[in-house]
């Protein structure tokens, strides 16, 4: 099978590169430059720019573009980039195989469990509506970009992913170090419940909707039992072998982070009910094994 991908050098990307090539697949990256490989595409999203003819014959494109939500603090002008390196990559992606005249049969795109807001201790599967506050009206709007896709009678779904369990990138790139260090501890009053997913299981989950006809619009790509911060924290120190004592007080986390401190200290319980009423196996489904998982990968 012939797939194109969009954020191959990010982390998920280069997994979902790396599995799919693994297994004799066909790939093809689009990148934001003239191409220089021939496994290259050039595009430019500001441009709404696409090398259309490097699509062809394309089966699958997986659009998995956008800026490190937690890369930067929150200015105006960061949050900016944010959601239009979202909204316009989504655009411009579906714009372009809707112009095919041989379309591929399925657009996956990224997007995330930020599109449910805080829900408490509320657990949420893809029935639920959308929160309030920025990540949530970026979300929206990120997947409200793909339309022209759907209107051409692609199949078009929406990987909403939680917090990736990795050695090198992401939430816990940051985290393994602090508490390998013994500096770990849990962020506020630690109630606050993280959806996470290993990385593994992430990539497999890409993969099971690019190969499942009946999984088409949002597909929440976490493990089946979301955690509390504290618990978490307690999992990542028995792992490691390393005491968590330390707390990050909410107040810190606000004047260090500014308007992203919200983000980092709300609640988000969403439960993958279409990946599991799909058929799919989580690999690492629980915290510890995940986490474990992460430390024995490769690096790059």
């Amino acid at each position: 099978m012939r797939i194109a991908v969009t954020g191959s050098s990010g982390l998920i990307g280069t997994a979902l590169v790396h599995s799919l090539r693994a297994d004799g697949h066909e790939v093809v990256r689009l990148v934001r430059r003239p191409a220089r490989a021939g496994d290259e595409v050039e595009w430019d999203p500001r441009r709404r720019y696409v090398d259309t003819a490097g699509l062809v014959g394309c089966e699958g494109v997986v659009n998995l573009a956008g800026a490190g939500v937690a890369d930067h603090r929150w200015t105006e002008a960061y949050r900016k980039e944010i959601r239009d390196s979202r909204v316009l990559g989504t655009a411009t992606i579906a714009e372009a195989v809707a112009s095919l005249d041989t379309p591929p049969r399925v657009l996956l795109c990224g997007s995330a469990i930020g599109y449910y807001g805080d829900t408490g201790d509320r657990a949420v599967d893809e029935s639920a509506p959308p929160g309030d506050g920025f990540l949530p009206r970026v979300c929206v709007e990120w997947e409200a970009a793909a339309a022209p896709a759907l209107e051409a009678g692609i199949r078009t779904a929406f990987a909403r992913t939680g917090l990736v369990v990795a050695r090198e990138g992401g939430a816990w790139a940051r985290m393994f170090p602090l508490f390998k260090a013994g500096m770990g501890g849990r962020l506020g009053d630690g109630r606050q419940y993280w959806s996470f997913v290993s990385l593994h299981d992430e990539v497999a989950a890409l993969r099971h909707i690019l190969d499942t006809d009946s999984l088409a619009g949002p597909v929440n790509c976490t493990a089946p039992e979301p955690l509390t911060n504290r618990d978490i924290t307690a999992a990542m120190s028995r792992v490691l072998h390393r005491p968590a004592l330390f707390t990050v007080p909410a107040a810190a986390l606000r004047l260090v982070l500014g308007d992203m401190a919200s983000d980092v200290l709300s609640s988000q319980r969403a439960v993958p009910a279409r990946l599991l009423e799909s058929g799919f196996s989580f690999a690492f489904p629980d915290i510890e094994s995940a986490i474990t998982a992460a430390l024995a990968a490769p690096t790059r």
